[in-house]
């Protein structure tokens, strides 16, 4: 197997997001890869059904030959094919995470060969995982700058555990969307204001409420306006954001609620992460940081700065050229050693 590419899925954080990008990666550059120790210091290690899905999304896309693509499994072979557009329906058949599902096939999808429609089905706000919001506001605006044409619709809703959210996207490959002649991110221009939101679905309205002064009062420094409102969805379910609006875009912080979480547990959630950023004084913030790297790979050819690889180690500033990153996390570091590899 020496034209195989052998990935340990134990390094760096040790969870899904290697699994996502060397996917993602394989079916790109067209190498065949080999993942092993899948999730290994994980509690319950090995693929669940919305890595699973993942695999299945990326396999689908480009034709792929794979095996021991199943539920539990610690190792992966995956051989793609080549990357065909079209129209997509993917199901994580539990709460699992469309927008992780979604990070993935995008960079796929922006190098098929027509466009493509995608609807994805599960969790659209889940913890450990970026809600809607988040992705919507946040993530899709800087892909668009990188010249990506996508576009993305929320369906419905999808909590833990009874998930029936749905996201419908419409990606179209780089070579008709108007590439920049060079990305950068390092300044996010002036603070505009922003607001804090509270979610509620089949709960009391008081939930959301309560959620809302609390983070509004202990960030009154930056005059937020309060928001709340009700969805539809499968099952109940409750979560809570800041925005955070700059010149360049906004930035999205949130809290998911359990049925174990607090209302106040929530709100410090949404209230550190805010501080820790603005206090940072940097442009990009971290979770962000490490889901640009794959768009970043992909578009390299586009006219982006040679000193801005994504593989690149950030200097004291955290800036490698391109990103002005608020910290470098191990999602942001593992995501960049696993794009190295590819490198070879």
């Amino acid at each position: 197997m020496n034209d195989w590419i052998t990935i340990d899925g134990s390094q760096g954080e040790g969870g899904g997001q290697i699994l996502r990008t060397s996917l993602a990666l394989s079916a790109i550059k067209g190498r065949k890869i080999e993942i092993v120790k899948i999730r290994a210091g994980r509690e319950k290690p090995g693929l669940k059904r919305q890595h699973l899905t993942c695999v299945r999304a990326v396999a689908e896309i480009c034709g792929a030959k794979m095996s021991d693509a199943e539920v539990g499994s610690m190792a992966l072979t995956f051989q793609p094919g080549p990357i065909r557009g079209g129209d997509y329906r993917f199901d994580v058949g539990t709460a699992g995470s469309v927008t992780l599902v979604a990070q993935t096939v995008i960079p796929v999808l922006m190098k098929a060969d027509r466009p493509s429609t995608v609807t994805i089905t599960g969790g659209t706000h889940v913890p450990f995982a970026p809600i809607w919001e988040f992705f919507a506001e946040t993530y899709l605006p800087e892909l668009r700058r990188l010249g990506v044409r996508v576009e993305a619709e929320l369906d419905t809703c999808g909590f833990y555990p009874a998930a029936g959210g749905a996201v419908k996207l419409r990606v179209w490959p780089l070579a008709e969307g108007a590439a920049p002649s060079a990305y950068t991110f390092t300044d996010l221009g002036e603070y505009r204001g922003g607001k804090v939101v509270g979610v509620v679905s089949g709960l009391p309205d008081s939930i959301a409420e309560e959620e809302v002064k609390l983070v509004g009062m202990k960030l009154y420094t930056l005059g937020l306006k309060y928001e709340t409102r009700r969805v539809e969805s499968f099952g109940p379910g409750n979560y809570c954001y800041a925005q955070l609006d700059y010149g360049r875009g906004s930035v999205v912080f949130s809290s998911v609620g359990t049925y174990a979480k607090s209302r106040k547990a929530v709100s410090h959630e949404i209230v550190t992460a805010v501080r820790e950023f603005v206090n940072a004084g940097r442009a990009c913030e971290k979770h962000l940081a490490d889901q640009l790297l794959v768009p970043l790979e992909v578009c390299g050819g586009n006219g982006l700065p040679a000193d801005g690889d994504p593989g690149g180690q950030p200097d004291s500033n955290g800036n490698n050229g391109m990103l002005d990153i608020q910290k470098e996390t191990r999602h942001y570091v593992t995501n960049r050693d696993v794009i190295r590899l590819f490198k070879d």
